[in-house]
């Protein structure tokens, strides 16, 4: 059990917002770093600044996403590694690209085409939200464009807003053999686990349907939606240890910190078991792909190659889980497009935590019901407190740090956890939705701790439910 302490030196403890401390172990680093390398051609060097340069550039686009509001056009990296942001008021933010429509805009316009999904014809195999060029893109075969220009006019999308690209691709669901490590569904059609949550794991939902059976481990889909979406989840039976660990296929395996958003242009690797561990980058979020059982929307689009067999896998930013694989198109010789059902949509659809750094409580406490202390307070908008009254605390222990936050109704409060470093205090996981409340979930080492909790927009009261190791 945590004890609480008197505060260290007044003169250290400065509020810190650097970004989380890595949690994968040296050897963890060098294989993703390896495959980096080997993917994207970089020297080490520059894999680790790629890395450290992504990492911050995801937290920055989802800092003024949040502030700029209709005012934000989009944010991505670009091919020199430098972020860049889109704003339709150039007061908005300083050096940023003046475009004329707003992300929220494109996104909406997007969602027409997702409407008419049914009706789209197969030779337009996805579209997406371009941010880059401040438009929504549609792909088409190169001998049918005159088709998808009709289907986009019947969608009543402005064709000022769309851009069409050719392309040969002809998606399918990865499903033959798995990614990550293997489980079997009824008969035994094979696909690959996801990331672990509270109680099981996360999968593609092509994989199987909700009641379908598995084994090795043993479980049951207690959820799946396919097509539409391309995500399920497993609860797995007694005896079965989900761990917060991806195989790397390099005889080891990465762990998994957290779930945060990388950024368009971000390097990501997946894991999978018919082409093993692969890194690409993100070029699109929010990207609709129609394969032969329907379209799918909301999906991440790479340049990561895949094979038939890689389906339900794994995909990482560093050590922050991303999403898991549905399909694509090409190989892991000539490369190909790999599409990816975004992780933190699964856990809000389906109320699960991620499990992280490897911790082996398949049901880790959550929630502020069963809270092991309680603490109340009122900020004023833009102002911070940090709990345990104003101090921090103690963990002898590895295990997992639950914290909930209940804010005044209408308000935006976000929490971060924080731990110390040995010189600076560095958040190791936030919940920053738009809402008064947030929850987070983080498996640490032994060490001390503190929330902070953030009036962001709004005032009132609050309460902060802990439960520690």
């Amino acid at each position: 059990m945590s004890r609480l302490l008197r505060p260290l030196v007044v003169a250290v403890l400065v509020a810190g917002f650097a970004a989380s401390p890595a949690v994968a172990s040296p050897s963890q680093d060098a294989e993703v770093l390896a495959a980096i390398q080997r993917d994207l051609g970089l020297s080490a060097e520059q894999a680790t600044a790629r890395l450290a340069a992504d990492k911050a550039a995801g937290a920055k686009a989802a800092d003024l996403r949040k502030r700029l509001g209709d005012r934000f056009g989009g944010a991505w990296i670009d091919a020199s590694g430098a972020l860049q942001v889109a704003v339709t008021d150039a007061s908005a933010f300083a050096g940023g690209k003046v475009v004329a429509r707003s992300e929220r805009e494109l996104d909406l316009l997007k969602s027409k085409l997702d409407g008419r999904a049914a009706a789209a014809p197969r030779s337009v195999p996805g579209w997406y939200v371009d941010v880059a060029t401040n438009s929504v893109v549609v792909k088409s075969h190169p001998a049918k464009l005159a088709a998808a220009r009709a289907f986009v006019a019947a969608s009543g999308v402005p064709a000022a807003a769309v851009r069409y690209v050719t392309t040969d691709e002809s998606p399918r669901p990865l499903i033959d053999v798995i990614g990550g490590n293997a489980y079997y569904i009824g008969s035994g059609t094979r696909c690959s686990v996801g990331f672990s949550v509270n109680g099981g794991f996360i999968t593609a939902g092509h994989c199987g349907t909700t009641g379908a059976t598995t084994t090795n481990p043993s479980g049951t889909f207690r959820g799946s939606s396919f097509p539409g979406n391309d995500y399920a989840w497993v609860q797995v039976a007694a005896g079965n240890t989900p761990r917060g660990l991806v195989n790397n296929y390099s005889g080891g395996t990465v762990s998994v910190a957290g779930s945060q958003e990388a950024a368009v242009g971000a390097t990501v690797c997946r894991s999978g078991s018919t082409t093993g561990w692969h890194c690409g980058t993100i070029q699109a979020r929010n990207s609709s792909v129609t394969y032969p059982q329907g379209t799918v929307t909301g999906l991440i689009q790479t340049t990561v190659c895949a094979e038939p067999g890689d389906s339900g896998g794994s995909l990482l930013a560093g050590t922050q889980a991303q999403g898991v694989t549905s399909g694509g198109s090409g190989d892991c010789t000539s490369g190909g497009t790999t599409y990816f059902q975004p992780v933190n949509e699964i856990l809000q659809t389906y109320g699960l935590t991620l499990v992280t750094g490897g911790g082996g409580d398949p049901n880790p406490p959550t929630g502020c019901s069963s809270a092991e202390a309680t603490y109340n307070g009122s900020l004023a908008s833009g102002g911070q407190a940090y709990q345990p009254n104003g101090s921090y605390y103690q963990s002898t222990v590895s295990g997992a740090h639950v914290g909930c936050l209940v804010g005044p109704s209408g308000a935006d409060f976000d929490l971060y956890l924080q731990k110390w470093n040995g010189s600076s205090w560095v958040v190791v996981a936030k919940g920053d939705s738009p809402e008064a409340n947030e929850s987070v979930t983080y498996n640490g080492t032994p060490g001390y701790y503190r929330y902070q909790v953030h009036a962001y927009s709004g005032s009132g009261s609050y309460t902060l439910g802990i439960t520690n190791p």
